[in-house]
């Protein structure tokens, strides 16, 4: 029971995270609406509960229930889940190599696929559900969602939105040592505004044109200050483990767990909850700090593993693009060196204002050091391709470096994907939204594997 009360537990949770660079791995999650080919209308909990059926006949996934309802499939230290908003996502077990992680999800993509065609049900790659209402929509129901959806309106303007109508793509990178976990966060953090534009594909809300090219990052904007967004902390000089202990501390928490169910505890701050300031009845314990650590939401989150955050959901190439871009330059040494240097003279303002600007932008944005976006994404981009040449791992005849072969393609293009997609509503679709999902490059195909 006092665990919880030495600090040293708290930071344990991060730093028992260091690993030797040769057990290093890379770990990919990606979410996907579905819709139902007939009348375009998302899916149900019932359609969800008959696909995760199949998949657990068809391909022995095991289940996880709750209430009775599946809520999560698990098999070989991967895992498929629901969004609030029955987005479906695939977390993947953590690999070796890139060829290891795109098989993983190239077989998640031709299972759900293959059970779905009876149903007729088609999976789209973008960043926010382009069609419908809020209104429209209903919430899965898992206890931790009913206690989010209930609090997230009070913290503010978009929280409901980013639990419903949101999908992105993520990857997850090991660290070997503090330093290195510092250098690896301060580099993410930094370059992830080029991810956002490479990967902006998020332009429409509700059948309408926005004026964002990614609105799925300006959503994450307006969900809750206190979990979310670019972190000032990271760049100062003390930022360590303990010093993001302290952040989480200091954030507000959603529930606790106790005999499989939970317990609301929204707008109290873990250290209230450590110091009993909130409630008698429960004692804090180790379990309830894996939880809250999982509960907030920056850009870059640290857990044993640094997480990036910032790619829109988006088609099948793009998947498999992200991990591969960043473990090119967080996996060599020298590349990430040469990263580092590169943003060393970066403020924090500097950052957010970046941020901000691809958000709205894309690929059409000047970086602190006055270059264009374009330009400076060129020279990042070979650098990862450095790094993963430098991994001397083939599979076929082809490296690893063949996984960026998409984001070269949008940086020849110069638009970033959203771009696109506004062209054609408004110069060829006549602003009918509904063109979009019968578009077959925009839905969650096998294109380019």
């Amino acid at each position: 029971m006092t665990e919880i009360f030495d600090k040293k537990n708290l930071i344990s949770r991060f730093s028992d995270g260091c690993k030797p660079k040769v057990d290093w791995k890379i770990g990919t999650e990606h979410e996907k609406f579905g819709f139902k080919k007939k009348d375009l209308t998302p899916l149900t909990f019932k359609d969800i509960q008959n696909i995760f059926s199949d998949l657990i006949n068809k391909y022995n996934w095991s289940a996880v229930k709750e209430s009775g309802n599946i809520i999560e499939l698990r098999k070989d230290k991967a895992s498929i889940t629901l969004e609030p908003g029955g987005q479906i996502e695939l977390s993947g077990a953590p690999l070796k190599n890139l060829f290891h992680t795109c098989k993983e999800v190239n077989q998640h993509h031709d299972e759900l696929n293959e059970v779905c065609r009876k149903y007729e049900i088609e999976f789209m790659g973008i960043g926010v559900l382009p069609k419908w209402n809020l209104s429209d929509l209903k919430i899965i129901p898992k206890e931790r969602y009913q206690i989010m959806s209930k609090y997230m309106p009070k913290v503010g303007k978009k929280g409901l939105d980013m639990m419903m109508r949101t999908t992105t793509i993520q990857a997850n990178f090991d660290f070997s040592s503090e330093e290195d976990m510092v250098k690896k966060f301060r580099v993410s953090q930094s370059i992830q505004p080029l991810i956002i534009a490479l990967y902006a594909n998020s332009p429409f809300v509700s059948g309408k044109l926005t004026e964002y090219l990614s609105y799925r990052s300006y959503i994450w904007t307006q969900t809750d200050p206190r979990r979310c967004g670019v972190l000032p902390f990271i760049y100062e000089e003390n930022f360590s483990f303990e010093r993001y202990v302290d952040y989480l501390l200091d954030v507000p928490m959603y529930f606790i767990i106790r005999n499989n169910r939970y317990v609301d505890l929204t707008g109290n701050t873990f250290k209230d909850f450590l110091q009993k300031k909130i409630i008698d009845k429960y004692e804090p314990e180790l379990k309830d700090w894996d939880t809250h650590i999982t509960t907030v939401f920056p850009e870059v989150r640290l857990k044993s593993f640094i997480e990036l955050r910032g790619a829109d959901g988006g088609p099948w190439s793009r998947v498999c693009a992200l991990p591969a871009f960043w473990t090119g330059i967080l996996y060599d040494e020298n590349v990430l060196d040469e990263v580092s240097g590169i943003i060393d003279d970066w403020s924090f303002n500097d950052v957010q204002n970046l941020y901000a600007d691809v958000r709205r932008n894309g690929l059409r944005t000047i970086v602190p050091n006055g270059e264009n976006l374009i330009e400076f994404s060129k020279k990042i981009l070979d650098l990862s391709s450095m790094g993963l040449r430098n991994r001397k791992i083939e599979l076929n005849g082809k490296n690893e470096e063949s996984f960026l072969d998409p984001l070269r393609v949008i940086l020849k293009q110069g638009n970033s994907p959203a771009d696109i997609w506004k062209d054609l509503y408004i110069n060829q679709w006549s602003k009918d939204i509904d063109m979009l999902y019968k578009n077959n490059y925009f839905k969650f195909t096998n294109e380019q594997t």
